[in-house]
């Protein structure tokens, strides 16, 4: 009734003298009114005699989540109205007459005077002045409200499986709107639990990239960090030495033998890991190669081989490994976040070097958290530096007491990790742009990955494998009776992961360049208003808050940039990148991973790479051979062609033909700059014809030319004169 009344006085024009009423919304404490009303200042909203009722349908933010500052110093969540400031003795109860405590006589002989055509009371030269300050804080209040009533981020969780509790409670933090079943109009992020395909996207970010579940694989992370390692052996001697099975399975006997031979006092031990398996399913420990079991499953379910690191590092007699939460934020250009804190996952029996005796001891060698949750020695801690699971911030403080050099393991780490995403990325370039070619709609993407990390003895930091899809539960299955569980909260997990999401929600927030923009904007109508009332007094002067933020409250970043904040340590690395680049120009058919025949010859033509040794019959023998090796391994049978590491493969043999006497990145390097001097030159060629096209066609029509369409050599092509000029300097520098 009071709202009624309210609205009904506002219509009959009860916002004389330039006040307006203004709805404040609910409280976030449930004991507070539901709805008050205020007079609002000058500059405080939208135009006069009219009333808003700011919170309409808004749901309540609820209370601040743990770990953030009190509600009062917050900013309003995103999408919230724009609030004037409470001020206790302006409030007045609902269904009151706005005024500056005049009766209401008052004001409806003020009304009467404004229907006459007479303006309000007042001394003389002030009618004039008064209108242009209304008029300029409604302005103002116009530019306000818009930056105040911000839209929320929306979120689409309904796929988000094991990770929506964590995701959950960030949401609740950032206080941007969830859509658990999903959400008929397009959301701003799309949160999957498995799989960029979880749904069909056609815009907005999606937090999953194509192609990584296959890139990070076992047997694929291992082809590709060997390839790698054959380029750069001594950056890429973090990953232990691997053979894929069953297709090197002669080859690991020859080289074990080989390598016992000549050291007859080496007695190793090798890891079996399947290549689809997952929390610690199917490995085991051998000590000769003999002793792998090649019946029944390994055709079919493939596996890796490792050398075992028989001497980690080791805390109160256990074995543990490092979970760190890497974000890859960006493929092009290539940006990576690394968390401050990650978790150790202990074992739970004292570790002894591997013997015959001991092999089949999983709790004593394996630090999966699944398989060690069902030892009867597994402990659940609620404090971060103690139990079977801790974070990794509780280690470097250990650790650091027994004077270990911690920054130069965080340095080690940091390579470690920005390493091996830059032998990710070549082949996950090409995934991106078959699932989301250039030119078509499509979201972008951003993941989160779980690097499982060993310490050796040394603090040498060993990659035992990159997960797609880390657990991000927050809580533990607790057994009450026999067959009997109870989710239990996790303090540890929560404390490390919860992080994590949020931060890396707080990272791609798409908002964020949009609130830059309107503070920029208000920053420009604020310096506008101060120069237009200077004549005015500082209590006439509407006001602007431009110094809220909606992360008021939160915690710093977890998540600190590495790339491309270190990209010049690290750059001279990416040369599988620019060989990529090299077979995606060539793919022709948009949305393919596989090269054709036709695109092999074209891009042995174009760069110039056939001669009187190397004619185009060879050209096609090298294509079908390395091809048909490839497909023969089981890789993706699905389309046919020349996938990218066979590619890789014909374009190394060809580097080492053609420059005989240099190490081999020095051969590729040189190959990729020869291939892009030329396919630079081709480009300008292009370009140039088309130029001259046009300039005939404008000749013969000018009346035309406004209308002219080109055809596509003349305005696409793949390099302007700037970066052509920079490709024929590099060369001829390189010649030099």
């Amino acid at each position: 009734m009071a709202e009624a009344a309210a609205r009904r006085h506002c219509r009959r024009g009860g916002a004389s003298g330039g006040h307006r009423l203004t709805a404040i919304g609910p409280s976030r404490s449930p004991s507070a009114a539901p709805l008050s009303w205020q007079r609002a200042g000058s500059g405080g909203g939208g135009g006069g005699g009219r009333a808003e009722a700011a919170s309409g349908g808004m749901e309540p933010a609820g209370a601040p989540p743990q770990g953030c500052g009190p509600a009062q110093e917050a900013e309003e969540p995103p999408g919230s109205p724009a609030l004037p400031a409470e001020e206790p003795e302006s409030r007045q109860p609902a269904g009151a007459h706005p005024g500056e405590g005049e009766p209401s006589a008052a004001a409806g002989r003020e009304r009467e005077r404004c229907r006459r055509g007479a303006g309000p009371q007042g001394p003389p030269g002030r009618t004039a002045r008064g209108r242009g300050r209304r008029a300029q804080g409604r302005r103002g209040g116009e530019e306000g409200g818009r930056a105040g009533r911000r839209p929320r981020v929306t979120v689409d969780s309904s796929k988000a499986k094991t990770s929506l509790e964590a995701l959950k409670i960030s949401l609740r933090q950032l206080r941007w709107k969830e859509f658990p079943f999903g959400r008929r109009l397009p959301c701003d992020i799309y949160w999957h639990g498995v799989s960029f395909h979880d749904n069909d996207i056609f815009s907005g970010q999606v937090n999953k990239f194509p192609g990584m579940t296959e890139m990070v694989r076992k047997i694929t992370l291992s082809r590709a960090v060997r390839t790698m390692q054959d380029l750069f052996p001594l950056e890429y001697n973090f990953y232990p030495r691997s053979w894929i099975l069953p297709e090197e399975f002669p080859l690991f006997v020859a080289e074990v033998r080989m390598m016992k031979d000549s050291d007859p006092s080496w007695k190793p031990t090798f890891i079996v890991k399947p290549d689809g398996g997952c929390q610690g399913d199917g490995i085991y420990l051998i000590k000769d190669p003999s002793d792998i079991r090649l019946t029944g499953s390994i055709q079919s379910r493939p596996a890796v081989v490792q050398e075992y690191i028989c001497k980690p590092l080791l805390v109160d007699k256990l074995k543990f490994d490092i979970r760190l939460y890497v974000l890859l934020k960006s493929l092009e250009p290539l940006e990576i976040y690394i968390a401050k804190d990650g978790l150790s996952r202990f074992c739970t029996e004292p570790y002894q070097e591997p013997t015959l005796k001991n092999l089949h001891q999983v709790f004593m060698h394996l630090t999966n958290y699944s398989l060690n949750i069902h030892s009867g020695n597994f402990i659940h801690s609620d404090n971060v530096n103690t139990g079977s699971k801790r974070t990794f911030s509780s280690i470097l403080c250990r650790l650091s007491s027994r004077g270990a050099d911690v920054k130069k393991l965080w340095s080690d780490i940091i390579s470690l990790v920005i390493k091996t995403i830059i032998a990710l990325t070549p082949e996950l370039k090409v995934y991106y742009q078959s699932d989301i070619p250039a030119g078509k709609p499509g979201p972008t993407c951003f993941q989160i990955l779980g690097f499982d990390i060993l310490l050796m003895k040394n603090l040498k930091p060993m990659l035992l494998e990159v997960n797609a899809n880390p657990s991000m539960r927050i809580e533990h299955e607790q057994e009450l009776s026999p067959g009997v569980f109870e989710n239990v909260p996790s303090p540890v997990d929560e404390e490390v992961k919860v992080a994590v999401i949020r931060d890396t929600l707080r990272l791609v927030d798409p908002q964020k360049k949009k609130r830059k923009d309107i503070q920029c904007q208000t920053l420009e109508h604020v310096s506008e208003a101060n120069e237009e009332l200077l004549d005015t007094g500082p209590a006439d002067r509407p006001e602007y808050d431009t110094t809220k933020s909606p992360e008021a409250g939160l915690p710093s970043l977890c998540l600190k940039q590495v790339f491309p904040k270190y990209a010049k340590q690290f750059n001279y690395l990416r040369l599988v990148d620019r060989v990529a680049a090299l077979f995606i120009r060539f793919l022709g058919v948009k949305g393919t991973t596989k090269l054709g025949p036709t695109g092999f010859r074209t891009f042995i033509r174009n760069c110039k790479l056939s001669n009187s040794n190397f004619s185009m019959a060879s050209v096609d023998i090298l294509y079908i051979d390395i091809t048909r090796r490839w497909n023969s391994m089981g890789i993706d049978h699905k389309e046919s062609g020349m996938c990218l590491q066979a590619f890789v493969e014909a374009f190394f043999c060809l580097a080492q033909k053609k420059y005989k006497s240099l190490p081999l990145h020095e051969q590729v390097a040189s190959l990729i700059h020869f291939c892009e001097y030329h396919l630079a030159a081709l480009d300008e060629k292009r370009l140039v014809c088309g130029r001259a096209i046009v300039d005939r066609r404008s000749a013969v029509v000018p009346c035309q030319a406004d209308g002219l369409h080109l055809p596509p050599a003349a305005y696409t092509p793949l390099l302007n004169r700037t970066a052509t000029a920079s490709k024929f300097a590099d060369y001829r520098s390189h010649r030099c």
